[in-house]
């Protein structure tokens, strides 16, 4: 049965690149190699740069692999071909199953890629004076507890959240993995080393590596350094890693095959979609069918291409004028920041039709608010977690993070806030589905103007004492950091609380001119 498992494994890993999706898996399968080979070239790398620094490199990339390995399977949502219910008719013996499970596990591409890079690691080790029994016993700690590890992140996924996950759930654990991983990473890769590891990385590579996420990473370092107490803690916490995950492995697998099966579920991906992702209320159905309409519309996609490109671009003309590049790269983040809180102030007008919908079903003006949001805060908080965490690393000053943060805050949940009152108040004639984004029809009137422009201006107006305080943070170095983050994100939140309420109290009284409006622009 194991021999017929393995064959089978085989035969789906080749079936897999010979299949329909033939170009997209050949396109993913190059991407990954060559993700891999550099990786690989890095690492090997490392063996002509002082231990100190390797440690440290190598404890926090197997880390951060063994979190891939684990987290990976429930963050992308993939089909399990080796769930243990799909051999339990097989009669096999359950004591059996989780070994032959974990063996067929490493017959796969993430499986051959990680070989690589461990073997490379190991090659570093003993490069730097480990015994190549203890660097290859190291390996073999670090390979299996992240296979093991990847069957845990399946079979949890498997047991604890829907099957046939939608495409959007996934992309919304993508968004989160941005919004906090890209910083970090962008953070360590803009420090100056100079042959010495800076001492907030040391602390957090030394920590790391007595955890059970990379104690399997630091045991041979720790023999290359002749870190005796070390070398005795990190072995005994692999070794327990790898039993830990063994027996909680071997407990899901009786788990799986004794616990009968949930009703089957509707496929959300060919199904509702957002709809049955979001709640079923009127903030959810107004916010999935807004999601919707920004991810599909170009008219709202050239909304959002545009604003990073204008953002990057004023850059040039402050360098131009004379302004030092220290400053005229702290610019564009707030421009952004203004710019994605502006973006939803005239949403009313880009639903042609739809409108009706609301007004038909009598939904509430504050979901209805909150709803029309929803889009813009899931495209703008990422890109501006990375804007700034580029922003930063190119200035080298990251004690503005806080300060950056709060005026961003500012801008753009100050603007998300007046533009849903803007757009309830003084709507304007935009052109028709389908048309160019770039075609504005004529107006009959010119009062429709004014709302977006007091929008715009409002959102700077009520951030003037945040602005004020990162120009104070950035000619003291510093001094005002706190104050600029709290007050900068105090702002933010009241005046979007205060915007969605009383936008939703005039889009209560006014549906039905709002309705007329878009009927007739």
């Amino acid at each position: 049965m194991a021999a017929h498992i393995l064959r089978l494994r085989f035969a789906l890993m080749l079936g897999a690149l010979r299949g329909g999706r033939t170009a997209r898996s050949l396109v993913g399968l190059a991407v990954l190699v060559i993700i891999t080979g550099a990786v690989c070239v890095a690492i090997l790398s490392l063996a002509d740069a002082p231990l100190p620094v390797a440690r440290t490199v190598l404890v926090l990339g197997g880390a951060a692999t063994f979190l891939g390995f684990l987290l990976g399977p429930i963050f992308t949502g993939a089909t399990d071909q080796l769930d243990p219910r799909r051999f339990g008719v097989f009669g096999v013996d359950e004591r059996q199953m989780p070994w032959i499970l974990a063996l067929a596990s490493m017959i796969s591409v993430p499986s051959f890629a990680l070989l690589a890079i461990i073997v490379c690691s190991t090659i570093v080790a003993i490069e730097f004076g480990t015994p190549w029994l203890a660097a290859v016993l190291g390996a073999f700690l670090r390979l299996l507890a992240a296979t093991v590890a990847a069957r845990i992140g399946m079979a949890f996924s498997a047991l604890l959240l829907p099957e046939r996950r939608s495409r959007e759930l996934t992309a919304l654990f993508g968004l989160a993995v941005v919004v906090v991983a890209f910083p970090v990473a962008v953070f360590f890769a803009s420090l100056e080393w100079d042959g010495r590891v800076p001492d907030a990385v040391a602390v957090v590579a030394t920590v790391a590596g007595f955890t059970p996420f990379a104690a399997g990473s630091a045991f041979p370092l720790a023999i290359a350094a002749g870190d005796v107490a070390g070398t005795w803690l990190t072995g005994i916490i692999a070794f327990a890693t790898l039993f830990s995950l063994w027996m909680l492995w071997s407990w899901l697998v009786r788990r799986l095959l004794t616990t009968t099966e949930r009703p089957a579920t509707s496929r959300e991906r060919s199904g509702l979609g957002w709809f049955g992702l979001l709640p079923a209320n009127a903030f959810g159905a107004i916010a999935a069918r807004s999601l919707v309409y920004w991810l599909r519309d170009r008219r709202y996609i050239v909304n959002f291409v545009i604003v990073p490109i204008a953002g990057v671009l004023t850059v040039f003309p402050l360098l131009v004028a004379g302004v030092p590049l220290y400053i005229a790269a702290l610019v564009p983040v707030p421009l952004m920041a203004l710019f994605f809180g502006w973006l939803p102030h005239n949403d009313v007008a880009y639903d042609s039709t739809a409108l009706w919908i609301h007004v038909a079903s009598g939904v509430r003006g504050l979901p209805d608010r909150l709803g029309r949001l929803i889009p813009v805060a899931l495209v703008a908080i990422p890109a501006l977690a990375v804007a700034i965490s580029l922003t930063l690393a190119m200035v080298e000053s990251w004690y503005l993070l806080l300060p950056m943060i709060g005026l961003a805050s500012s801008l753009f949940l100050s603007g998300l806030g007046l533009s849903s009152i803007s757009s309830a108040v003084s709507p304007y004639a935009v052109s028709r589905p389908g048309d160019s984004p770039f075609q504005q029809p004529q107006r009959s009137a010119s009062r429709g103007g004014f709302g977006p422009a007091v929008a715009f201006i409002g959102a700077i107006i009520v951030s003037a004492p945040t602005i004020g305080l990162f120009i104070m943070t950035v000619i003291s170095d510093g001094v005002y950091n706190p104050m600029t983050f709290w007050i900068g994100l105090g702002t933010g939140l009241v005046i979007l609380a205060l915007g969605a309420v009383i936008g939703g109290r005039i889009y209560d009284r006014g549906g039905e001119r709002l309705m007329e409006f878009v009927e007739t622009a």
